[in-house]
């Protein structure tokens, strides 16, 4: 692909719309959190999703088979997690300093405030380049908060 075509795919992908989520994730009293916007329901029977998480990110390392992790939606206007959740946070980090949880035995935490919530299990992981993907089976979850989500494109496609 030449450089001029490479710039017309980046504006093209780069208008594929997307939501706004934090992934929780746990490993036994460790928990944290991420922001993810490469999110799509796969399945209907069972439910499932895929998310896609950079290689590299340390809680791929807590999201093997089985794995839970909640994915929290995050509505409109609710730009307070993206802030927070969108600088990163080390393993070793408390994630949640000044957010509201919801805490069930064996989940990740739930964002109270988030618009939406799906506790989810991995059911799978496929390399792709430099994400992983992830496709999960949706084991519960409910709308929170009355509204919609949170919808957003980017200027570049291959960057965040």
């Amino acid at each position: 692909m030449t450089e001029s075509e490479l710039s017309d795919v980046s504006l093209a992908l780069g208008r594929v719309p997307s939501g706004l989520f934090v992934l929780t994730a746990r490993d036994g009293q460790r928990e944290t959190g991420m922001l993810v916007s490469w999110v799509q329901q796969c399945s209907f029977e069972p439910p499932q999703i895929s998310v896609c998480v950079r290689q590299g990110r340390d809680v791929l390392a807590w999201l093997g088979d089985g794995a839970a992790f909640t994915l929290n939606v995050i509505g409109q206007g609710q730009k307070k997690f993206v802030s927070h959740f969108g600088k990163g946070f080390g393993l070793d980090e408390d994630a949640f300093v000044g957010v509201s949880l919801d805490r069930m035995p064996g989940e990740a935490p739930i964002l109270t405030d988030a618009l939406a919530h799906l506790r989810c299990r991995v059911a799978g992981r496929i390399d792709a380049a430099d994400h992983c993907l992830l496709i999960a089976a949706v084991v519960g979850g409910r709308l929170q908060h009355a509204g919609e989500p949170h919808c957003h494109s980017r200027k570049s496609g291959l960057k965040y």
